[in-house]
This record gives structure tokens, C-alpha cells and sequence, in this order.
């Protein structure tokens, strides 16, 4: 009696919550069955220090009740997590704390750090521990190859993610259109479609999809699936000849697609860097975004319609995996151990699936999807089915060590196309510049 006269938003809230008890609950059960953790040589806990740019806030929120409860069912060690900024503002603290010996312990970060952490023997290798642990056999094979290079494994996911293509059905119907694209062509037709004046005033105001303007991570982000789904690869050409491949076939196909997109009216541009916000989206200026899960929330208390389809293909089905992974810093072996407790628990159903019903990621535990807590979850936002699904034909960003160079290149190539460059001279010339750096680099390392 009291839920009906609450507001929808403080329901899903509370709901929310009572999900999150309801979980929490197993977790101590489950602690309280691991009796043996490491402790520090004097008998005192082991506080472990834990740097992350968990956003937004709320699932700070999660991520923290989640460590408490850590910490309250394995008293020897602490879990301390400290925010230290987004990931593209933590890479200059964590190299300053790398040279001046003074590493966090754990560390929360974007997968594709590991090269560079791994060439600085910054990180510990994981497959030792992870090879005996029951838990490997649990996670999404799809995320294997953001944590493996060279032989070793760098990191754990800490959470999951890809994106998709979120719809306003309502559009769509007053436009005619009764199915969802399915390839690129079919994307094209469903823009100019979409692309109307509704009010008669002589002025488009409503644009089929809106592109992410920039060249930073979140625009390779979105844009990266398309290359893949047109066949293009980032592998060098051969082992001897290690850089990266921007320019290539399927580089061109994708470059193309949001270009014509562009020319033909159908597509708007978001604010420089800031292709996530979906303000257009929420307005109904924009009848289509990319973007993924973590959305829910914010289109929920929007009260619009929505939908989400998946990513239109060209040559084969296309998904890049998005979220973040925990890193084994070098410590000390005694600090190293009680640390793989905690990844242990991070990559179990439990935890797992209490983070992802707090904050819309996917579970990284096969298990936890299945549970009967996530599904219920599913079933209430059946959306979540086009993100899963995606998960059978995700591909991870390269985790190599120039990454960064990769994808500064890759991001100064699309936003030059979107601002009207030819897209093979904007490829041609982030390729050039891309081999130039890393052969740069790699002299000077020798």
C-alpha cells in the first residue's frame, strides 16, 4: 500500500535496493564460508588501496556497498577504493605513481592500459591464479581477448558492456516505419525516413541519428563495430610488420556509411566530445543514438519511449566490448595475495550480479545471467536481450602497448571525415602519422 502512493522513480529505487539486499544477503553467506585470508605479518588487517573513475556517481554508490560488504566478511583484509578521475585523466597519476614506487594495489581502468602497464612491469600476470580458480570457467569468453597479450593474462573484467542503437518507436510509427534496420542500407532508408519537418515550418527538426563528433575513445568507441562488421581488421600486415592497420578495407566501409549519412541530410552531429549525451535523443530532435546500457537510468526517468536494436550489419554481425577491468599492481607478495581474494569475489555470480542490477552493466559471469535475479531484471527491461545477444560477436580494442597512438590516429581520421574530408585521404594520413609514432617509439626503446 505504501509502493502506490511513491513516485515511479522511488519505486524502481527501492526496488532496486531490495534487489540489491536480496544479493548482498548471499554474499555473506558465501564470505563466511572462506574462514582463511591473508593477513599482514603483525596480525593487523591488510588495507588494500583500490583507484578507480567509477561514474556516475550512483554506481560509486554500488561499487562501494559491494566493497563494505567485502571487507565485512573477510576482516584481515580492506579494501579501500579511491576516485581518481575518468580513465583518460588517470594515465599521467598512475605513471607518476608507477615511478615513484608508490602503485595502488588494485587498479580500475579501460582493458586496453594492459600494454602499456605490462611494458612498464607495472601489473602481475593473472593466469597462474586464475588458471586453478572454478571462477575462469564462469566468464564470457568474449572478454578473454581484452585480458590476455603475449601469453599472460593482465587483468579480470570488472564489468561488460557494447553498444547498440537506441530507437523512439513513437518516431518510427509516425514515419511509416514498421521494422528496425537490419544492414547498412536499410539503416540509410530508416534515416531519411526519419528525417522530417514536423511542424511545418519549412526547417527539418527531427534528424534520423546523431553521430558523435570528436576523436577521442568514445567516438572509436561507437564507430569500431561498423569497421568490424565491414570486415576490417587492426592487425598488422605481417609479424614482422606489427602497426596497426587503420587504413583498411573495412575502415573505408564505416568512414563512408557516416558520411553519406551526413551528406544526405539524415544525420546530426553531436557536441564536440560529447556523443554520449542524449539530450537530442530525449527531445525527439533525434529518432536513433548509439550508445549502450549504462542509459537506462537516465531514459527511464526521462519518461520517453525507447527501444534499442541491434547494430545493423554490412559483411557479418559486429559488437566491441565496452566496461572496465581490474589490474594486479606490483606490490609485494604478501599484498598480491590478499588482493586475488578480492578479484575472486569480483568475478563471482554474486557480485556480479548485484552490480549489474545497480547499474545496467552486463554481468561478466555466465552464471549470474542466468540467475534468477538477472533474468527477472531482463524481463523488466528486455532491452538488455539486444546487448546480450551482441556479447556472441563482440571483439575487444587491441590491448597493445601504442593503443593510445592507435586510437588518437583511428579518432583524428573520423572526425575529419565528419567535418567533410575525403575519408581515404583522413585514413591515409592517420596511418601515416600512426606508423611514424610507433616507429619513433620503437627506436627510441632500442
Amino acid at each position: 500500500m505504501i509502493l502506490s502512493k511513491l513516485s515511479k522513480a522511488t519505486k524502481r529505487q527501492l526496488k532496486l535496493a531490495i534487489c540489491i539486499l536480496i544479493t548482498l544477503n548471499l554474499l555473506i553467506l558465501s564470505g563466511c564460508q572462506n574462514s582463511i585470508t591473508p593477513a599482514s605479518k603483525n596480525g593487523e588487517p591488510i588495507e588494500l588501496i583500490l583507484w578507480h573513475g567509477i561514474n556516475p556517481p550512483p554506481n560509486r554508490d554500488v561499487f562501494q556497498t559491494l566493497t563494505d560488504q567485502f571487507n565485512k566478511t573477510h576482516p584481515n583484509i580492506q579494501i579501500k577504493p579511491v576516485y581518481i578521475g575518468q580513465p583518460d585523466q588517470q594515465l599521467p597519476k598512475i605513471l607518476t605513481a608507477i615511478v615513484g614506487n608508490a602503485p595502488p594495489d588494485l587498479l580500475w581502468n579501460g582493458p586496453s592500459i594492459a600494454g602499456k602497464l605490462a611494458e612498464l612491469d607495472a601489473i602481475v600476470p593473472l593466469e597462474n591464479w586464475l588458471d586453478k580458480s572454478p571462477r575462469k570457467a564462469e566468464i564470457d569468453p568474449a572478454l578473454f581477448e581484452s585480458m590476455e597479450l603475449g601469453g599472460h593474462t593482465w587483468s579480470v573484467p570488472l564489468g561488460t558492456n557494447n553498444v547498440a542503437i537506441f530507437y523512439r518507436p513513437s518516431l518510427f510509427a509516425a514515419a511509416g516505419i514498421k521494422k528496425v534496420p537490419q544492414n547498412w542500407a536499410q539503416l540509410k532508408q530508416v534515416a531519411r525516413s526519419l528525417t522530417r519537418d514536423t511542424n511545418g515550418d519549412g526547417r527539418t527538426d527531427q534528424h534520423g541519428i546523431v553521430l558523435p563528433l570528436g576523436k577521442g575513445e568514445w567516438t572509436v568507441f561507437t564507430w569500431l563495430p561498423f569497421m568490424f562488421s565491414a570486415g576490417g581488421e587492426l592487425k598488422g600486415k605481417t609479424p614482422q610488420s606489427p602497426v596497426p592497420q587503420i587504413d583498411n578495407p573495412g575502415s573505408h566501409a564505416a568512414l563512408e556509411l557516416w558520411s553519406d549519412l551526413l551528406k544526405e541530410g539524415s544525420a546530426i552531429l553531436s557536441a564536440p566530445e560529447r556523443g554520449y549525451e542524449l539530450d537530442n535523443f530525449i527531445a525527439g530532435k533525434v529518432a536513433m543514438q548509439i550508445t549502450g546500457p549504462w542509459t537506462l537510468a537516465q531514459l527511464q526517468q526521462s519518461a520517453i519511449d525507447y527501444a534499442a536494436m541491434p547494430l545493423p550489419l554490412l559483411k557479418r554481425p559486429a559488437a566491441v566490448v565496452g566496461g572496465e577491468n581490474i589490474f594486479l599492481m606490483k606490490t609485494s607478495p604478501e599484498r598480491e595475495r590478499a588482493a586475488l581474494v578480492f578479484l575472486e569475489y569480483v568475478i563471482g555470480e554474486e557480485f556480479q550480479t548485484a552490480w549489474a542490477l545497480g547499474t545496467g552493466y552486463l554481468p561478466i559471469n555466465l552464471k549470474s545471467r542466468q540467475s534468477q535475479a538477472y533474468q527477472s531484471f531482463v524481463e523488466k527491461n528486455p532491452v538488455l536481450r539486444v546487448f546480450l545477444e551482441q556479447m556472441n560477436s563482440a571483439r575487444a580494442r587491441p590491448i597493445i602497448s601504442g593503443y593510445s597512438r592507435l586510437s588518437e590516429n583511428l579518432g583524428r581520421a573520423i572526425e575529419a571525415t565528419l567535418l567533410g574530408r575525403n575519408p581515404q585521404d583522413a585514413l591515409k594520413e592517420s596511418q601515416e602519422r600512426l606508423t611514424l609514432t610507433l616507429d619513433i617509439a620503437t627506436a627510441k626503446e632500442k
